[in-house]
């Protein structure tokens, strides 16, 4: 049986593998889910005649009612983000204008449908009752309203989704295989050793979550949109990633810098118009990017002859002069001595004297002459202790004296 010290000492920490390319198979799989900004303007809805505008806000209230019910029944974000991804590759395939012989679902149908099918794909399944409670208090804008079986909304709703769900997967090809952005953005944190950085996380979790209103997902890959909250979220908290072995980090996750920085720029153009809650700028303003611009010119890279962007401790330490240094060493000796005024020890050893490696000239001269009166009072000690061993003896007996030696022990 090997011992603990054994295995502590055969122990080695897992060595950081640099990403690999995405697998071939489900990049292509996904590309036939990414189309082009004009191919955007073709779908089926806009070529029946809605205006483009009209059709965007539909999709927007259609990912947030999923929000809103997910919230509700308390589902993982990824989870609301598959439902969204089904949601809008549904309308690139189906109509929201009704024709002859034709009649469209509403966008609150087939946003309920899809979170069911989503709750599915992710395995986190709620009872159909929930699901349909919550789905009912949504559309009615009643978060209180009293729902139960005996209700015609209730039945209606959940005949709707359980019809529809054969619906959905046709229209989407029995194409099941999402993957969300936020796996793929939590490991590139990992591999660059910034997953504790609160503020950097969150601004990165933020892009993401709001990409689900928004078209993004039809026209990047999931790889791609992860870098590019991380890019965005760089940015904003000021930080840049060091290159490594003379690549930038988005080289390093087999990302080209133009999709990044052209999906940065598709969520400025959306998104920095809209102010926030409390009145103030959005955060998406100032983050526009020209697409071509020279990758050595990237904000959140940082490449090997750069300097880190925040100073380092030992840095700071050395921004104080000279002349500040010396007067903090008088002042602090000055207490030194006013404290052991009068005692008998032995002098204290003062780190305050030492700061950046450097002794002033005064605190060497007085440490000389310490040492000085030490030895002279422990010379002068010995004399007398020899002379009081060579005196002879008083009365009959023998003189002893208790001296304290250096250490402060009584000898006799």
């Amino acid at each position: 049986m090997p011992s603990s010290a054994t295995n502590s000492s055969s122990y080695q920490p897992a060595i950081r593998q640099r990403p690999r390319p995405p697998n071939p198979v489900v990049a292509e799989a996904e590309q036939q889910w990414i189309f082009s900004e004009d191919e955007l303007l073709q779908t089926p809805s806009i070529v029946d005649g809605m205006p483009a505008e009209e059709e965007r806000t539909l999709r927007r209230k259609g990912v947030n009612f999923i929000l809103q019910v997910g919230m509700m029944l308390k589902l993982p974000q990824m989870t609301l983000s598959t439902a969204a991804v089904f949601f809008h590759r549904f309308l690139m395939r189906r109509s929201l204008v009704a024709k002859d012989g034709y009649r469209p679902l509403h966008h609150y149908q087939i946003a309920a449908t899809s979170l069911f099918l989503a709750t599915k794909v992710e395995e986190n399944c709620r009872k159909m009752k929930e699901l349909v409670v919550a789905c009912v208090r949504v559309a009615l804008k009643d978060p209180n309203k009293l729902v139960d079986e005996q209700t015609k909304d209730f039945w209606r709703w959940r005949d709707t989704i359980l019809y529809n769900e054969d619906v959905l997967l046709e229209t989407i090809c029995f194409d099941l295989t999402v993957e969300p952005p936020y796996k793929t953005m939590y490991a590139m944190l990992q591999y660059l050793g910034v997953e504790h950085n609160k503020k950097l996380r969150d601004a990165a979790w933020s892009f993401l979550n709001d990409t689900a209103i928004t078209q993004l997902c039809l026209l990047f890959t999931s790889r791609t949109i992860a870098a590019a909250s991380l890019y965005c979220a760089a940015k904003l908290c000021e930080m840049a990633f060091p290159d490594e072995d003379g690549k930038p980090w988005w080289e390093v996750q087999h990302i080209p810098l133009k999709d990044i920085r052209k999906a940065c720029n598709h969520m400025a153009a959306v998104y920095e118009n809209v102010p926030n809650k409390d009145g103030s700028e959005s955060i998406y303003v100032g983050l526009r990017t020209p697409e071509d611009e020279d990758p050595q010119d990237a904000k959140t890279r940082l490449r090997t002859s750069q300097t880190p962007l925040s100073p380092t401790t030992s840095s700071v330490g050395m921004e104080r002069s000279i002349s500040d240094q010396s007067l903090k060493r008088r002042r602090d000796d000055g207490a030194d001595r006013n404290a052991t005024n009068g005692s008998s020890g032995h002098p204290k050893v003062k780190d305050e004297k030492f700061q950046n490696g450097e002794v002033s000239r005064a605190a060497k001269v007085e440490d000389d002459d310490r040492e000085a009166k030490r030895i002279k009072i422990e010379q002068n000690s010995a004399a007398d202790r020899d002379s009081k061993m060579l005196s002879p003896p008083v009365n009959g007996t023998t003189q002893q004296e208790d001296d304290v030696s250096e250490e402060g022990e009584v000898e006799e």
